[in-house]
């Protein structure tokens, strides 16, 4: 009795929490007394620019054990509300919200937040407004903060000083926004269905069977479909989740949704009145089952994937070195299965630190995919040193172990030069795995981490393979040419396509940090890198000026740690040929009725950068695309975009390149092959 009373109590309680809010009979202003939940309103950019926008983040901030509400409260709460007072020329969008939380108290359904959450809006900016204009824009929130024995209505003034200026986002700024942004549910690009039939509510939601989902749980915003506590009944039929839950309310017409599929991610989603299908095989929240077919089949992909990587420029030199160091060896067998299986050993784990990293960093809701690292100067500027130490090694100027010479290194400890040149192998192949291994990499999204690891590894094994056969096969080894001088010949020709390489990382530092002052650290790094080496190759000939050594390697550290802190704060907007992608100018696109092509590329993407000057450029497919009235947009990921790596996730890819058609009026694009041919593009448009 105790127990319905204290329940009837905190109905009561809620339900007039609830009334005063509504009324806006809550006391006081914020100034004028403390609120359980703290709000604070932030801007992406101090200086919106005019006729674009920002995004505005009302971070909320609750008390233990206080928590607030979702858009949609449930049962027995409501989410915020703001009454705007705004500048002349600027509007702000409605709030978007995270992926909530379920709680049930007192047999009530309560959708919450018990920890600080963010709501994002944006705010759009007139072309009319002048540079310089004050945009400072103050508004008043109200809201319900609850604990599982009282709700108070709170509220507070939010406000935020703005001035019209040129746009521009701080680097720290954009990174903490993008982590806010990757909480909020994606929106699924396909339309549900939905139907009451007796005291059931039931709905559709098309979701491909490949996609693990954790702990599922529908969040119904519109109201008077859904009884909130009533236990949800999920399933899967196909390529379809199936819930059924008991009904409530007589509502018709539309139904916006929220299918949580993990913690802290969601489908956000419109369902439409229409016939739903019968129910399928039960989910059990908590546990995520894998489609052991899409498991068996990336797998193989990768490894046959990373097998075709080592025609790569940069991959086959070190191939190619690593099998004549074999032959220079006189073919041992144990020599031979010791490097053999280093090799192999450096590319798999690699492969797996590297996947390891990007699953890590999906976790902590980073929007990153394959090849991350590249999106860093850095690591760019890393890999151009190594490429240039690489090919000076094949030129002679200097002599390396690990890459064909010095041999009283390499025999007495040959697992050492056959680890590191496996492991270099592996991360120098990621820029050009997007082709080969789109599909492969792209499962990763809808696999658990435990099942993704394999396919990681998967790629560094299909890499290895070709070394590893020729080590543990004497047949194969036996069938490499002799050693001789013909040796030296070809290695230097092997500095070609290393060379290449080379110019092709310095290209794309270029692109990433311009041609002003943020390439001066960088270029002083690479000119003492290329005298250290070409002196330490002198000291190998019995040159005794040692000093200079230590002179081109303090300047080389020294420039490498100034780059390191320079290029923290480069950002780059590149362009394409056509508009800018975002999902606001893909609506606009596609309301207008026209054809649109939307291509995802990236300047250390050789294959992007192939079908861009093969075909996407080319003057035959520009006329067609004239003539069809085609909308292009360009979504640039080469510095990383974490809109840009939602929607490669959509679409089931991990990395660029990534090619959209959308027909007039079709509800989803076809996704074309990662490699294009003109007549494929001009076929399209004449559609």
């Amino acid at each position: 009795m105790k127990l319905a009373s204290e329940a009837f109590v905190t109905r009561i309680g809620w339900a007039l929490a609830a009334l005063l809010a509504a009324l806006g009979l809550a006391a006081g202003p914020a100034h004028a007394q403390a609120t359980h939940i703290t709000p604070r309103l932030v801007a992406e950019s101090a200086a919106p620019a005019p006729g674009g926008t920002t995004t505005l983040a009302l971070t909320m901030a609750p008390e233990k054990p206080w928590h607030g509400y979702w858009v949609n409260g449930g049962d027995a709460g409501f989410g915020l509300t703001v009454d705007w007072n705004l500048p002349d020329g600027v509007r702000v969008a409605p709030f978007r919200y995270p992926v909530p939380d379920a709680l049930i108290l007192f047999g009530m359904m309560n959708h919450v937040y018990e920890h600080p959450y963010a709501l994002l809006a944006e705010l759009s900016v007139d072309r009319s407004v002048a540079p310089g204009t004050d945009l400072t824009l103050s508004g008043v929130a109200n809201w319900l903060a609850c604990t599982d024995k009282v709700c108070v209505p709170e509220k507070a003034v939010i406000s935020v000083s703005l001035k019209a200026g040129d746009g521009r986002i701080p680097a720290g700024t954009r990174a903490r926004f993008d982590s806010w942004r990757a909480l909020l549910p994606q929106p699924l690009d396909r339309q549900g269905s939905w139907e009451r039939r007796g005291d059931n509510v039931r709905f559709a939601i098309p979701l491909p069977a490949s996609v693990a989902i954790d702990k599922p749980h529908l969040f119904v915003e519109t109201p008077d479909v859904i009884d909130y506590a009533a236990p949800q009944r999920i399933s899967r039929n196909g390529d379809r989740i199936i819930v059924e839950a008991r009904a409530k309310g007589t509502r018709e017409g539309p139904v916006a949704a929220l299918l949580r599929t993990g913690d802290g991610r969601g489908l956000s989603l419109t369902l439409a009145p229409g016939t739903v299908a019968a129910a399928g095989e039960p989910m059990t929240a908590g546990t995520a089952g894998i489609d052991m077919r899409l498991f068996w089949t990336a797998l193989g992909g990768a490894i046959v994937g990373g097998l075709i990587l080592n025609l790569m420029p940069c991959v086959f030199p070190i191939l190619s070195l690593k099998a004549l160091s074999l032959a220079r060896s006189g073919g041992a067998v144990q020599t031979a299965r010791v490097e053999a299986l280093a090799y192999t050993a450096g590319a798999v784990i690699t492969a797996l630190l590297l996947g390891g990293a990007l699953l890590a960093l999906r976790a902590a809701g980073e929007q990153v995919g394959w090849a991350f690292q590249l999106q860093h100067p850095v690591s760019v500027l890393a890999l151009l040193i190594l490429a240039l130490a690489i090919t000076l090694n094949l030129l002679g100027f200097y002599e390396l172990p690990s890459f064909g010479g010095g041999q009283a290194l390499a025999d007495r400890g040959g697992a050492t030069g056959g680890f590191w040149t496996g492991a270099l192998a592996a991360f120098v192949a990621t820029p050009c795995s997007g082709p080969l291994l789109g599909a492969a990499l792209g499962a990763t999204l809808a696999l658990p981490a435990w099942a993704a690891l394999p396919i990681f590894g998967g790629l560094g094994l299909g890499l290895a393979l070709p070394f590893l056969a020729i080590g543990l096969v004497p047949a194969l080894r036996n069938r490499l040419p002799k050693p001789g001088p013909w040796m030296n010949r070809f290695r230097r020709w092997m500095a070609l396509p290393m060379g290449l390489t080379t110019l092709a990382l310095t290209w794309l530092l270029w692109r990433q940090l311009g041609s002003g002052a943020q390439l001066v650290w960088p270029a002083i790094a690479v000119a003492m890198a290329f005298v250290l080496l070409i002196h330490y190759g002198a000291v190998q000939r019995g040159d005794r000026r040692s000093w200079l050594l230590i002179v081109s390697g303090l300047l080389f550290t020294v420039s490498l740690g100034a780059t390191v802190a320079e290029v923290a704060k480069a950002e780059r907007t590149a362009a394409g040929a056509g508009t800018t992608f975002s999902p606001d100018a893909l609506a606009r696109a596609r309301a207008a009725g026209k054809p649109v092509f939307v291509y995802f590329t990236a300047d250390w993407c050789l294959s992007c950068k192939a079908n861009e000057a093969g075909v996407i450029n080319r003057e035959a497919v520009q006329a067609a695309f004239d003539k069809a009235g085609v909308v292009t947009l360009v979504g640039d990921w080469t510095n990383g975009d974490p809109v840009i790596t939602r929607t490669l996730a959509e679409h089931g890819r991990n990395s660029v390149p990534l090619y959209l058609w959308y027909a007039p009026g079709a509800d989803k694009p076809v996704i074309l092959p990662q490699i294009l041919t003109p007549g494929m593009l001009v076929d399209q448009a004449k559609r």
